[in-house]
């Protein structure tokens, strides 16, 4: 069971606070690797909570690997995503701030394949065609992208 799940278990539906990672794999192209979410059915950056442990790049290695089957090589940080903005309600009423770590990730092996339970669809997107975005640390996340591109 996940740190969070568990959590869940003795505070019901007061919010936490969540440390975790999100990753944003570009491809050659240029193009930004998304998820279509089973929980939210929203689109956003891979990613999820930290668990006991774990660092935020492990976290982000991790989640990669859980939810694309991608492996990630060099991994640069974009920044912090935290805040009042960073609140979000899922459909089930749980509240979460998130305190989360986004991650550029150029370099990764394997190919893009729904390899979870949270993903309904990967599929990559320009950044400048980039579709609603659910969450709030995943859009703070490609904010943080294309002012490094400049996009």
């Amino acid at each position: 069971m996940s740190y969070i799940l568990e959590l869940r278990q003795h505070v019901g539906y007061r919010p936490l606070i969540r440390a975790g990672s999100t990753i944003v794999s570009v491809s050659a192209q240029g193009e930004v690797l998304l998820q279509r979410r089973l929980d939210t059915s929203g689109w956003g950056t891979l990613g999820g909570g930290m668990e006991l442990g774990e660092s935020f790049e492990d976290t982000a290695r991790r989640e990669l690997l859980e939810e694309a089957g991608l492996s990630a090589g060099k991994l640069e940080l974009l920044g912090l995503c935290s805040g009042e903005n960073s609140m979000f309600t899922y459909p089930n009423g749980h509240q979460i701030y998130n305190a989360a770590a986004p991650f550029l990730s150029l370099e990764w092996t394997g190919e893009p394949t729904v390899n979870d339970s949270e993903s309904l669809e990967l599929r990559f997107f320009a950044l400048d065609q980039l579709p609603e975005i659910a969450g709030p640390p995943d859009r703070m996340a490609l904010e943080l992208l294309r002012a490094k591109f400049g996009v």
